[in-house]
């Protein structure tokens, strides 16, 4: 692969990473908000818990340790999608 190929693929690639973290933040400003049965949960776009209430009473613990199974499970995701995509290195034919 020619120098310029690879340098337009490293352009390719830090243009969507730009694009990737832009709709990160935009999506840590969302809300959505479920109540049901006494139970209220509040939940960023970014999936981040913001807040649990049961019965009108918050739970600081919960919220917690729910944030830290979430971004546990999420960091199981990427290592199994960078095993599956060989990383960059399969995109920049190295």
């Amino acid at each position: 692969m020619a120098i310029g190929d690879k340098f337009q693929q490293l352009s390719k690639l830090k243009k969507m990473r730009s694009q990737a973290m832009e709709l990160q933040r935009e999506l840590a400003g969302e809300e959505v908000e479920i109540e049901e049965k006494g139970i209220k949960v509040i939940i960023s776009g970014d999936q981040k818990l913001k807040r649990i209430e049961i019965e009108g009473e918050e739970q600081h613990r919960l919220v917690k340790v729910l944030n830290k199974a979430i971004k546990e499970s999420q960091k199981t995701a990427a290592k199994k999608l960078q095993s599956m995509s060989g990383g960059l290195s399969g995109l920049l034919g190295g």
